[in-house]
């Protein structure tokens, strides 16, 4: 047996041993529904250290992320429902079904091609079995909506409903932008909040058409606000500064001075 096949195993044994006789009563006890927060939860964790560029921490969420999929497909086969090897065979299945043009004889002129070509793919696997067969009926429910907006807007490049060139989509956003300002002038909480809504959708549009995600995006800003902020806690402390009774323009110094050192390390 090679060394993957046998720490699979050493998993799949874990599992067996907490789910069986003299095993933890709190495994026991979860069901296919009440591990999907876990599973959430962990799968946040692993992208975080991802982002972080920690191999180590990585490899660990990985493997708390691996051991809840293995748990939810030991769940699934005891209740007759399917095997892990059902999982492997229609997963490879499916990956060479969507790549004709790497496992069979497809040739396609360029990436915008690939991708059409994938959603053709994609919605007559689901017009075979009999699904729902709308453009957007795969999405999600439960992605967060920065995503879901990414998500939304690519599948819309590839269905050709998008703007044409960079600059009509920025001319949408500046309109946008424009109707968020009346609304604020207007003082109406609802309009103001939809309005800035429609330009944030449209934002989401300019970055993914430069090759950026939305998401990631927002997440390096967030960690290098808090990065920013910590290191003048720190300043603060070293002298002997009290954060809450410093005026706005002290903190501002204070900000910039973390700025400088940051950009140092």
């Amino acid at each position: 047996m090679n060394p993957d096949a046998l720490s699979l195993a050493k998993v799949q044994e874990v599992i067996d041993a907490l789910l069986g006789p003299g095993g933890c009563p709190w495994d026991q006890k979860q069901t296919p529904k009440s591990l999907c927060d876990y599973i959430v939860e962990e799968a946040f964790e692993l992208v975080s250290a991802i982002r972080a560029d920690d191999p180590a921490e990585t490899c660990e969420e990985l493997g708390d992320v691996l051991f809840l999929l293995l748990f939810q497909a030991t769940l699934a086969q005891r209740a007759g429902q399917f095997e892990l090897t059902d999982v492997v065979a229609q997963n490879a299945a499916k990956m060479i079904r969507r790549h004709p043009h790497v496992f069979g004889d497809t040739v396609l002129a360029d990436q915008e091609e690939l991708l059409r070509n994938w959603e053709r793919i994609k919605r007559g696997e689901k017009a075979g079995n009999g699904k729902k067969n709308g453009a957007y009926d795969s999405l999600p429910e439960g992605l967060p909506p920065l995503l879901k907006a990414y998500r939304i807007h690519a599948k819309a490049a590839r269905l050709g409903f998008t703007w044409e060139k960079d600059e009509d989509a920025r001319a949408q956003f500046d309109a946008e932008w424009r109707e968020y300002e009346a609304a604020c002038e207007g003082g109406d909480p609802a309009r103001m909040e939809e309005e800035f809504g429609d330009a944030l959708f449209t934002l989401v549009e300019l970055g993914r058409r430069r090759g950026i995600k939305a998401n990631a995006a927002l997440d390096t800003a967030n960690l290098k606000f808090l990065a920013r902020y910590e290191r003048m806690e720190e300043i603060a402390r070293e002298r002997g500064l009290d954060l809450l009774e410093m005026d706005l323009e002290d903190k501002n110094r204070l900000w910039d001075e973390a700025k400088a050192q940051l950009a140092k390390d």
